[in-house]
């Protein structure tokens, strides 16, 4: 009887084909063939290649002055994308599904970093933010992204059932939220706050909370954060400078002024890779903030279109694999790393042309610096781990029967 019905369904399936004149397509292939995990491999590698010549070039002048090597921040970069290298790979082979078993532990483990830092850190212009062993240096408001994707994602994943309660969604994140941003607030370092702000409202969006209410949080966070930037006085100079660079050329204007002055020099192909002039003494931070600054004069416009394609091209890819995820964990980690590093590119190119305040962060992948670079590749290792696992996407197609 079962054979009868299943041999009748099978006949209707075919004169229904017979009647529109196509057959199914073939299915797609397996997510290990996916070439959108190979294409953000690659690109992440060309990524750090691109930075590590641009390191060199924006760094030479600095290195050759503190150390009397022009290659000493490029050798220790170099040291930095290899064993990034190595945690992307690490993390790119383990099971993005196991991560919530340690998620907690590594939350607490970056609470107590962010404690440790404000007591016993070093202070560098201003900012207490770095933890000194011998030749290594801490950064734990770095490690404090990783530990709020792998926090928002575990929590939104082990609540699933609760996120029709909007509310609830949003205190819970925010109550698990603040302690992190609040420490890091206090170094001072408003610029990753604001990146942790909006990498955790956008999961929120991500797994299905509405934009409204998370729009009305959002206006008191940026309230506030005006607040902030008013009652500090550095950060209000900034603001300042951002407004009106010119009202105070060889004060807080310098950074800014000489970054577009940087951006101008290059023009649509540059002025030649390593002919930077910004970089002998004009600009400081060349090599890290304002690096974009240093690829548009010797690059070009072509250069900055191409880092910006560079960016967006992750993003897309990111996205997609959050799109693919075979669960909510999956969405909220692809989700969560990709928005970090399009949010952190953005904030740190729009200070350097002008658009937005200076924060002091470093454009992923491409700016020098220790901690940032491996804690960014081991999150990329999550990502790709997700992308990896993505379920197939089939399309329907119709394929013209042969009636020859």
């Amino acid at each position: 009887m079962t054979t009868a019905i299943g041999d009748s369904r099978r006949g209707s399936r075919s004169r229904a084909r017979a009647r529109t004149g196509t057959r199914p397509a073939p299915a797609s292939s397996g997510p290990a063939g996916d070439r959108g995990f190979v294409m953000l491999v690659a690109i992440v590698l060309v990524m750090n290649l691109f930075g590590l010549v641009m390191v060199l070039s924006a760094s030479s002048v600095t290195s050759l002055t503190d150390n009397g090597d022009s290659w000493s921040y490029f050798n220790r970069q170099l040291v930095w994308v290899a064993l990034g290298t190595v945690a992307m790979v690490t993390t790119m082979n383990i099971d993005y599904r196991l991560w919530p078993r340690i998620s907690w532990f590594v939350y607490g483990a970056v609470l107590a970093l962010l404690v440790a830092v404000l007591a016993v850190g070093v202070n560098v212009n201003g900012s207490t933010r770095w933890i000194v062993a011998g030749p290594l240096r801490l950064q734990p408001s770095e490690l404090a992204k990783i530990a709020t994707v792998l926090a928002v994602a575990t929590l939104l994943a082990d609540r699933e059932h609760c996120l029709g309660d909007r509310r609830r969604s949003i205190h819970t994140t925010i109550v698990v939220m603040a302690p992190l941003m609040l420490l890091i607030l206090a170094e001072p370092d408003l610029g990753t706050t604001l990146i942790i702000a909006m990498v955790a409202a956008t999961m929120l969006f991500a797994a299905g909370v509405p934009l409204r209410p998370l729009g009305g949080f959002a206006g008191l966070g940026l309230l506030a954060a005006g607040l902030l930037a008013r009652l500090a006085p550095y950060r209000y100079r900034r603001i300042v400078a951002f407004r009106d660079p010119w009202a105070d050329p060889r004060g807080v204007g310098w950074q800014p002024l000489n970054s577009l002055a940087g951006l101008a020099n290059g023009g649509s192909s540059g002025v030649g890779l390593g002919e930077s002039r910004v970089k002998w003494g004009w600009l400081a931070n060349s090599h890290t903030d304002f690096i974009y600054a240093i690829i548009g004069e010797e690059l070009g416009l072509i250069g900055t279109m191409a880092v910006l394609a560079m960016v967006a091209l992750i993003g897309f890819l990111g996205l997609r694999a959050a799109y693919r995820a075979p669960d909510l964990l999956g969405r909220m980690l692809a989700t969560g790393v990709t928005m970090w590093l399009l949010v952190q590119a953005f904030v740190n190119i729009g200070g350097v042309v002008g658009l937005l305040p200076i924060t002091g962060v470093t454009l992923p992948f491409v700016s020098f610096g220790g901690s940032s670079l491996l804690v960014t590749m081991a999150a990329t290792g999550i990502l790709l781990n997700v992308a990896r696992r993505g379920r197939p996407v089939v399309r329907a197609r119709a394929v013209p029967e042969s009636h020859g």
